[in-house]
């Protein structure tokens, strides 16, 4: 009931597009842009190929609209090559067989998902083969022992990371002269040089990017990117 809810909402956030043509990707987009692609499917009599643009730096729409002075919606969806909605991210899309779900976070897209309408298990869409995600994509076909261990070792730094947070985080909380009156205050086992703290945001934004780049979230996992962004 809840996830009907949530996507019944977010299908309401796609407005309507312009009609222009998708431009394709290039190698100055590599940072800044994103494109992924649903490919026909009979089964579902789905026979036009849908794709998705996103732009991280593109200004969030105003009433539906695009923002004055600005160019591009954050997220585009296209039918054929041709534009029909644009979104604030995480916007569903309607497609013939179920909905495509975008989500974006701090260091890329935490969802670009193809959900079936009749059940069955989200899968990804085909990320473009010159954007980050796909040549992450492309790296994780030719040697997947070696992504295996990236995605591994990503893993274990943003579970450290939140293992770090959590006392960090209650000591900064109990600070506060209301909550301190209540509880009293919280002084964290955990004090690290600052050459080590830089060093595990470090490696959490990299990390995390990994799990973007890869489609990969997890709500326990990727708890600690928010701290890791804003730290």
């Amino acid at each position: 009931m809840f996830k009907r809810m949530q996507r019944s909402r977010q299908l309401r956030r796609a407005k309507p597009g312009n009609g222009s043509t998708l431009k394709d990707l290039n190698w100055w987009n590599l940072l800044t842009r994103t494109q992924f692609f649903l490919d026909p499917d009979p089964g579902v009599n789905r026979s036009a190929r849908c794709a998705v643009d996103v732009r991280f730096l593109a200004t969030e729409l105003e009433g539906g609209k695009i923002a004055e002075g600005a160019r591009h919606a954050p997220v585009e969806f296209y039918v054929d090559g041709v534009q029909q909605s644009i979104a604030n991210p995480p916007v569903a899309f309607s497609v013939p067989g179920g909905a495509v779900e975008v989500a974006t976070s701090t260091y890329g897209l935490s969802r670009m998902h193809f959900v079936p309408e009749e059940g069955g298990e989200p899968r990804a869409l085909r990320p473009h083969r010159r954007s980050l995600e796909g040549l992450r994509a492309r790296f994780g076909r030719r040697h997947p022992g070696a992504s295996a261990v990236i995605g591994a070792v990503a893993i274990v730094i943003l579970l450290v990371g939140l293992a770090m947070m959590i006392p960090q985080a209650a000591e900064h909380l109990t600070s506060l002269d209301p909550v301190a009156e209540r509880v009293g205050t919280f002084t964290s086992p955990i004090q690290l040089p600052s050459w080590l703290n830089i060093s595990l945001i470090v490696a959490g934004a990299l990390a995390a990017t990994e799990r973007a780049l890869t489609l990969r979230n997890h709500w326990l996992i990727d708890a600690d990117t928010i701290w890791t962004s804003v730290t």
